[in-house]
């Protein structure tokens, strides 16, 4: 193996304005980067670790200090899914190397992967919780996208409310919730209920982590999302009967590599697929657009969030997001 130089840096991300969820209002993001290099080619992955498992900059940068000595080693793929815990820190170093065996080898990540040319990908626009009105004035501003994420906060009422002012302003638009934890058992029926009356097309995480088995044997007529619920690989079967589709993030599972391997077991056992994102700039994008081609749902909006992102940068046009080879993962 030949011995890497490993360079980490953190940086803000800022938010063109605050956004919000379920229990949190974000305004800024602070992501890692590492870059690796063998002294010819180089390598980069950025991460935003996962908010709500306090796996922020500081713990990454720990978890990448402890395991610097193994990661200089060089690697693969493979071994580093034992060195590294899943999470952001492994996330960027798996990322950055993808990047540098595609450097090495001359040819793109995609290829790497066993995958066909890739092709853009529509993407969800998503809108954060706010009043009703100002939701639907977001919408209609959002003309190009055709795939819309609702953030909702588990005030059922106004959830509600929300959904239906969302679908009037945008009555042509693919609709989906993202409850992000917000929600109890015993309000379930009555959000599936209101949720089908606007045509709504997926809802994503509405309990807590942990009170997955609250969900065992709902039939839901709208498919059910697990996110929250589902981190890494070893989530992916015991959500079978609870939730239809699998929300992979790499900031989650830490890399392409397991979020490749996720979707494979998903399909496996006859789950529906979904790429998304814990925000980011367009480097963070450049691997999950990759993840992507092979995913059912693809939600991949971040970097419209943020009020400066990197250049060159993914492109979002007629609703669809494209990630070029000089964003990440070319292989030049």
């Amino acid at each position: 193996m030949t011995r890497l130089n490993m360079s980490v840096t953190t940086e803000k991300m800022r938010l063109s304005k605050p956004f919000r969820i379920s229990g949190y209002v974000f305004e800024a993001f602070d992501v890692v980067v590492v870059t690796l290099d063998d002294g010819q080619h180089r390598g980069r992955g950025e991460a935003g670790g996962v908010y709500y498992l306090r796996d922020d900059a500081a713990h990454m940068l720990s978890v990448l200090d402890k395991a610097h000595d193994a990661i200089a080693a060089g690697p693969s793929r493979e071994e580093l899914r034992s060195i590294l815990p899943p999470g952001g820190a492994r996330n960027a170093v798996d990322c950055a190397l993808w990047e540098l065996e595609a450097a090495r080898a001359g040819v793109p990540v995609w290829q790497l992967a066993g995958q066909a040319a890739p092709k853009p990908l529509r993407t969800t626009f998503t809108l954060g919780a706010d009043d009703p009105a100002v939701m639907a004035d977001t919408a209609r501003g959002h003309a190009q996208a055709r795939s819309i994420k609702i953030k909702l906060t588990g005030d059922l009422d106004l959830d509600l409310a929300r959904v239906a002012a969302v679908r009037a302003a945008r009555p042509d638009a693919w609709l989906g919730v993202d409850g992000n934890q917000g929600f109890v058992a015993g309000q379930l029926d009555a959000l599936i209920a209101g949720l089908l009356a606007q045509d709504v097309g997926l809802l994503e995480q509405p309990l807590a982590r942990g009170r997955e088995a609250d969900l065992q044997g709902l039939r839901s007529p709208i498919p059910l999302a697990g996110d929250e619920s589902i981190l890494s690989l070893a989530d992916v079967a015991p959500s079978v009967g609870r939730y239809d589709v699998v929300n992979i993030k790499l900031d989650k599972c830490g890399g392409l590599t397991e979020g490749l391997l996720m979707a494979q077991e998903a399909r496996r056992l006859g789950m529906g697929v979904m790429v998304g994102n814990m925000g980011g700039s367009s480097l963070a994008m450049g691997p999950s657009f990759v993840l992507g081609q092979v995913c059912d749902i693809v939600d991949l909006d971040g970097p419209i969030f943020l009020a400066n992102d990197r250049q060159p940068g993914v492109e979002y046009v007629d609703g669809n997001v494209w990630s070029g080879p000089e964003v990440w993962g070319g292989g030049a």
